[in-house]
């Protein structure tokens, strides 16, 4: 329970630390006629829904599974065929065992299988996750994309620099013009860039570049957590990120230590738009900058 815990404060999960998972409630927000966002405690789930398959990206923790099927029932009879991880976290990746079980295939970047294979120790969390049981293991993994022909759509996921991990992939729902960020965009604070599982600040920003190129005004975007965004919101997150990644750069050339830099509270002009998290960016951020 203590490592859930860690999990569940450090990787932007918006719920209690004593988590109740009976009391969650799986919220279905539409997007468009087949595309759907589930929110409930975890990373933020996508859903196409159509005559061909379920797709689900993401799937939370597994004493959510019931809830998330059930979701997911209200919206069409037909069973989750496939399931894509944005990255190996356990709040995005704990419903794998289930939906496996269940018949759907999971898919992931083929550092998600290999990290959910050896176990992990996230070093800014100084939490040890254990290995996951083969059942919750991704059963393809591919290096750069796939895409998916479903339901009158494409889903391009796509492998992005080493972001909030080195497994990162932004998945785009094509013809509906809708993406699912996973983790590299945080719509409820400043991100989480895990360097023990290979992430990095500027991945962090190049991922938000990738996808402003291939939006518009009308695009929607899924972020890992926090509400449901638009092009304009993803925009102004990608600036924060950037101002305050040359901020810390700058001031680590003068020799400023981290506590120095914290002391200067560098994140305040954004803590209306983006309350969380800013602490731990910054140490991250010197930590990742300062070997460079």
């Amino acid at each position: 329970m203590r490592k859930l815990v860690a999990l569940l404060t450090f990787l932007a999960v918006p719920c209690a630390a004593q988590t109740n998972y009976d009391t969650v409630q799986v919220r279905t927000i539409p997007i468009t006629t087949n595309v759907y966002m589930l929110q409930g405690a975890g990373g933020n789930i996508g859903v196409s829904v159509g005559s061909d398959a379920v797709f689900v990206v993401d799937d939370q923790f597994a004493p959510l599974t019931r809830k998330i099927l059930a979701a997911i029932g209200e919206l069409t009879p037909n069973p989750v065929r496939f399931v894509v991880n944005t990255h190996w976290h356990s709040d995005h990746t704990g419903g794998n065992e289930n939906l496996g079980q269940a018949g759907a295939i999971i898919y992931a970047h083929e550092n998600v299988r290999r990290r959910m294979t050896a176990g992990q120790f996230i070093d800014a969390l100084n939490a040890r996750v254990e290995p996951s049981p083969p059942g919750a293991l991704p059963v393809v993994t591919f290096k750069d994309a796939v895409t998916f022909h479903l339901n009158g759509d494409s889903m391009t996921t796509v492998h992005v620099r080493p972001a909030h991990t080195d497994g990162d992939v932004i998945i785009h729902f094509t013809k509906a013009n809708v993406f699912h960020m996973g983790d590299t965009f945080n719509n409820n604070g400043l991100p989480f860039v895990d360097l023990s599982s290979g992430g990095s600040i500027h991945g962090i920003i190049e991922a938000a570049d990738k996808v402003l190129a291939l939006s518009n005004a009308q695009t929607r975007i899924i972020p890992g957590h926090g509400p449901l965004a638009d092009r304009a919101r993803l925009k102004a997150y990608r600036d924060m990120v950037a101002t305050l990644r040359d901020r810390v750069r700058t001031l680590i050339s003068t020799g400023k230590t981290v506590e120095q830099v914290l002391e200067l509270k560098i994140a305040t002009p954004f803590a209306k738009d983006f309350p969380a998290g800013h602490d731990r960016f910054v140490r991250l951020a010197h930590q990742e900058l300062s070997k460079r």
